[in-house]
């Protein structure tokens, strides 16, 4: 089972179907925020749609090919973050992640990020893990920077966001390197 504390309150833990409801109260919550920078927001319209999404993260989690977690704080989910693509043939793990604006600005995200990379350098052997920000959302690309991800570039119109193309900064940290 996977579950990572990550201060007395806040935890990482897999997504199930009970959580289905408040999942989506959380996107319908966010979603103004969300849609700025997340594709899937307009395919994300009823509580079916994230019942689909979970049953999706767990049929990947059985098939071993990503680990998507539940960030909760005082028990209620607060965020989703994820392996959301596992390429075993290079031990590359791709690292997204969400959080609801009432728990930004707390440490919660880096805390988080910080979990899901040892456990994929330490639990899964990965080489490598990588982290794709659009290149004008700061908030989300100050977290692989203050983890000491190294900046490799950045992928012109990466893409479609809804009415535009956005640019993607993209971060990678090596096992070798990670010293947190």
């Amino acid at each position: 089972m996977f579950f990572y504390p990550l201060s007395d309150a806040c935890h990482l833990r897999p997504l199930g179907l009970s959580d289905t409801d408040e999942l989506f109260a959380l996107i319908e919550t966010n979603r103004t925020g969300l849609r700025q920078w997340l594709p899937w927001l307009d395919a994300t319209q009823s509580p079916s749609d994230t019942r689909a999404f979970i049953q999706a993260t767990l049929q990947q989690w059985a098939d071993n090919q990503g680990l998507v977690a539940a960030i909760c704080d005082d028990q209620r989910i607060v965020g989703v973050i994820g392996l959301n693509g596992l390429d075993w043939a290079n031990r590359i793990g791709y690292i997204g992640y969400w959080l609801g604006e009432s728990a930004q600005g707390q440490g919660i995200m880096t805390a988080a990020v910080k979990a899901l990379v040892n456990h994929g350098f330490t639990d899964l052997n990965l080489n490598r893990q990588v982290i794709a920000c659009a290149t004008q959302n700061a908030r989300s690309r100050a977290i692989p920077e203050r983890l000491g991800f190294c900046h490799e570039g950045t992928l012109r119109d990466a893409e479609w966001l809804y009415d535009r193309y956005v640019d993607h900064a993209i971060y990678a940290c090596l096992q070798r390197d990670w010293q947190l």
